[in-house]
């Protein structure tokens, strides 16, 4: 899978081995807390935010709307204003990155514009989920949309992979695991209608 630039490589091994006598399996995993397809914790951006074992497991689990977006570059609230919002929890933004390999990093991802940050915030949404690597453009130094999103309680989904989910409504499962001080968690996102 791609992983950021400079984020811990993944590593799966085997300490304990059936075939090597021992009574059982075990093995273990490093990598970095924002690999593959995660969610990010407001401590990833404020050292005096919560870590993903403050995280309401609410946000997590619910109604959650897929949506297909055209935009090359970066989604704006012009993009969202014509879609419809009545009740939605979560969104889930489909954009060209679903349609990419996966095998490589590609720094020109669609990312949320400060705009479309804003009027999600408006929205009451509980969830925001990308298929991108982040909501923020790759060379951001100041990452306003994880700001603005998360001082408004919005938990953010990143690395998911919507590439044969058509849009339309569904059940989300996304639990990131409850680590003390961790400022994000893989997931298994599970959707069904």
């Amino acid at each position: 899978m791609p992983l950021w630039p400079g984020d811990p490589d993944f590593n799966h091994r085997r300490f304990l081995r059936i075939e090597d006598g021992e009574p059982s399996n075990v093995s273990a995993i490093t990598m970095g807390t924002h690999t593959g397809t995660h969610i990010d914790a407001p401590l990833h951006v404020d050292c005096s935010g919560k870590d993903t074992a403050g995280l309401s497991v609410h946000c997590f689990i619910g109604p959650a709307r897929v949506v297909q977006v055209q935009a090359e570059k970066c989604i704006r609230a012009a993009d969202l204003y014509p879609l419809e919002w009545i009740g939605v929890e979560r969104v889930l933004f489909r954009t060209p990155c679903s349609s990419r390999a996966e095998d490589s990093f590609d720094p020109h991802f669609v990312h949320l514009a400060e705009d479309a940050s804003e009027f999600l915030a408006g929205k009451g949404i509980l969830l925001v989920g990308t298929d991108a690597p982040s909501v923020d453009a790759f060379d951001s130094k100041n990452l306003p949309s994880h700001q603005i999103l998360m001082r408004n309680g919005i938990v953010i989904l990143e690395g998911i992979r919507l590439g044969s989910v058509p849009p339309g409504d569904y059940f989300l499962v996304c639990l990131p695991l409850k680590i003390a001080g961790a400022d994000g968690s893989p997931v298994r996102a599970v959707l069904w209608r």
